[in-house]
C-alpha cells in the first residue's frame, strides 16, 4: 500500500476546515443532515442527487472519520444504517451558511 514519505502539515485553521469540509459533496451532506437531524442512508441518497453511490460511501466514511457524522448501524434484516451531524458537524452549520449567503 501507498505511503507518504512526508507527513502533511497542517498549521492554519483554514486549510484544516478546507480539507475537513472541501470537496463537492461534504458541505452538501452536512447541509442535509442538518436539516433533517437524521437520515438513513437510502433517505440520504435520495436527498442528494446525482451523487453515486460510491461517492456517498467514501465521502460519508472520511466525515466519520473526522467526526463530523455519525454512523449507527443495527443488526437487522434488512440492514439499516442511519447517520446524524455530531456536536462539530452541528458547530460548522452556522459557518457554511455564512459562506452560502
Amino acid at each position: 500500500m501507498y505511503q507518504k514519505k512526508m507527513q502533511e502539515d497542517i498549521r492554519c485553521p483554514l486549510e484544516y476546515g478546507l480539507e475537513v469540509f472541501g470537496g463537492k459533496w461534504k458541505s452538501r451532506i452536512i447541509c442535509v443532515l442538518a436539516e433533517k437531524k437524521l437520515l438513513r442512508y437510502s433517505e440520504l441518497r435520495r436527498e442528494m442527487a446525482n451523487i453515486t453511490d460510491a461517492v456517498l460511501a467514501t465521502t460519508l466514511k472520511e466525515l466519520i472519520a473526522d467526526e463530523v457524522i455519525n454512523r449507527k448501524q443495527f443488526d437487522e434484516i434488512p440492514p439499516r444504517v442511519e447517520c446524524c451531524p455530531t456536536d462539530k458537524g452541528v458547530s460548522v452549520i452556522p459557518i457554511l451558511r455564512s459562506i452560502c449567503q
